[in-house]
């Protein structure tokens, strides 16, 4: 028994702020303190606040240490696990309660209004130690299905009972998708796990892979005895390295345990896993395109129908759900359907992940009841805007999804509310935006990522996707005129109907939503010339303010074009024809006289 856990967050956000330094000064210290034998530092996964990281907490005292270095090891090591003294330096401010009292880790904003259910061993077991999955009922639920010999149909009963729909974006009821594909018979199935994730923002899936990646394996297993199936695939991108190294861990230990392969449990039930990497292309993300990745082939959509249910990998009926979907599952069969039912709204049962970024305090992993509203998340939860700034735009399902404005903040974040007003759920990104962002550029980022990683295969995503770019473009370099705002809407629409895959369909989201939402910027930049945020280059103008301007010569002297002409102590003036916009002047000016406009 060990008297002090120290648990180190190895998410690839804390790993790429040296926390495996950590972890290594740690064991160094602690055995120079002969602690060896009453200290147990566990690597864990991701704890969800990643703006603090790199992250330690020690238990039992629960001290929540935020961005640690390794040059803080060795006090930490002396004083609190040698002495006994927590480092309050270290803490987390919220945690602070008084001089000699900390609160619960759980009891802070960002955790209070969280459900932990696809996170809830991720911060907390050492994902590369099954041991530790199992003393969390980890590998129960299979257990239990397969010694009492529940019947497939049950299962697929206790699934469709529970309401859980896709976690990938579509949010098609999976026990639905279960039945399907068990009603069609084979002499062979299979079980897949989308882990390709790739919009812009998102890492729900990889930290949960990072983090616990065993409650993927147990899901998969168990979607496997009820389709019938004896052989599932995992596919992710290479560019995860610490989620694929932990999962072929945790594919191995399983194996081992005799929890993977031939005969488990006894039962007499057959099932096996391997993983098949793929080289980042978004498309992969569309379930027919990633089937045809794993086949050795072009990831490329194939028509539908037939579904995959029918055929799908090789042709043989198969079930495809992401990583967070199956993350979920295992507690399903613990707890009941009825349990999970009752989270979340009517339609959208359960809890959803997360990745919350951009303009938010509290960046990181968040997981809330469906249903929390979008205020909940980026007030309390996030933290609000830094800065003192406004809320201006919340960006939900990345480039498959649309830009929730300001007014519509109170909006509930489930499945049939964002599809409501113009967004989509998606896989959980929710990039957070204020009063400094330009929406048309914003439009324009996410359709420059869609042309960028278009397979190509059909027209309208080819071409289309392309011309809506050149039109988006057009309007940010000043030279939009407003017949192509009707150009936008009618080419968005035709894209939307004919795209071949999903992805494809909904690539004019982004657009579509910030234009429904934010015309007046649109026009702005069309009308009047101007972007409002000051982003769009071609459209802005950098001014000196005379009542402010020193006459120092310092913006003159970091002018690249030579644009800034005046005396010594006199006001300044930019040459606007030859200005190009770089910002030179403003940074170099002590005196905030330089201003966008």
């Amino acid at each position: 028994m060990f008297r002090s856990n120290v648990l180190v967050c190895g998410g690839t956000g804390c790993t790429s702020s040296n926390s495996e330094k950590i972890i290594e000064k740690l064991k160094e210290e602690i055995s120079a303190k002969g602690l060896d034998q009453e200290v147990n530092v566990v690597r864990t996964g991701c704890f969800g606040l990643c703006a603090l990281g790199p992250i330690m907490i020690v238990y039992p005292e629960g001290a929540f240490y935020s961005r640690v270095t390794p040059e803080d090891v060795p006090e930490i090591v002396e004083e609190h696990l040698l002495k006994g003294r927590i480092v309050r330096r270290l803490l987390y401010k919220e945690t602070v309660v008084d001089e000699s009292t900390t609160k619960s880790l759980n009891e802070t904003t960002f955790y209070a209004k969280q459900m932990r259910v696809a996170l809830r061993n991720c911060g907390v077991i050492n994902p590369e130690q099954i041991d530790e999955y199992i003393a969390l009922d980890g590998y129960q639920a299979v257990g239990k299905i397969l010694t009492e010999k529940i019947p497939p149909q049950q299962v697929i009963q206790t699934m469709l009972d529970s309401g859980l729909r896709g976690r990938g974006g579509a949010g098609f009821p999976t026990g639905l998708k279960w039945k399907f594909a068990a009603a069609n018979d084979a002499d062979q199935k299979y079980v897949c796990c989308n882990a390709d994730e790739g919009d812009p923002g998102a890492f729900m899936d990889r930290s949960i892979l990072e983090g616990d990646p065993h409650s993927v394996i147990e899901a998969m297993t168990i979607a496997g005895y009820a389709i019938g199936a004896t052989q599932g695939y995992i596919y992710i991108r290479a560019e995860y390295p610490i989620a694929v190294h932990r999962l072929q861990i945790a594919i191995n230990q399983a194996r081992e345990y005799g929890l993977l392969g031939k005969n488990i449990f006894d039962s007499g039930f057959d099932f096996d896993l391997e993983i098949r990497l793929g080289a980042g292309a978004f498309v992969c993300g569309e379930e027919t395109a990633l089937m045809t990745s794993i086949e050795g082939k072009r990831g490329e959509p194939r028509c539908r129908p037939p579904f995959p249910a029918l055929k799908g990998l090789f042709q043989k009926p198969t079930v495809l759900n992401n990583v967070e979907t199956y993350a979920n599952i295992p507690q399903i069969f613990l707890k009941g359907p009825q349990w999970f039912r009752s989270i979340g709204t009517e339609k959208s049962a359960g809890t959803k992940v997360f990745a919350l970024g951009g303009k938010i305090n509290n960046t990181g992993l968040v997981e809330v009841p469906m249903g929390t509203t979008l205020r909940e998340v980026v007030e309390e939860i996030g933290g609000g805007i830094p800065g003192g700034h406004k809320f201006k735009a919340a960006q939900t399902g990345g480039p498959s999804g649309g830009c929730i404005p300001a007014s519509l903040i109170d909006t509930p974040i489930d499945y049939d509310s964002l599809i409501a007003i113009g967004s989509m759920m998606g896989s959980g990104g929710l990039i957070v935006m204020d009063e400094d962002n330009c929406m048309v550029d914003i439009a324009k980022f996410y359709l420059e990522f869609i042309v960028d990683e278009s397979c190509g295969k059909c027209s309208p995503c080819r071409i289309g996707t392309k011309r809506l770019l050149d039109l988006l473009t057009k309007i940010t370099e000043g030279n939009g005129e407003p017949e192509d705002l009707d150009t936008i809407e009618e080419l968005c629409h035709h894209i939307k109907q004919s795209a071949l895959c999903g992805l494809g369909q909904t690539a004019p989201n982004p657009v579509l939503s910030t234009l429904t939402h934010f015309r007046e910027e649109f026009e702005a930049h069309i009308y009047e010339k101007r972007c409002p945020a000051g982003v769009c280059k071609a459209l802005i103008q950098y001014i000196v303010d005379p009542t402010k301007c020193k006459g120092c010569t310092r913006c003159a002297q970091g002018c690249p074009t030579g644009a800034i002409s005046g005396a010594v102590r006199a006001p300044h003036i930019i040459n606007q024809s030859k200005c190009i916009k770089c910002g030179a002047c403003m940074d170099h000016c002590r005196f905030d006289a330089i201003y966008k406009q």
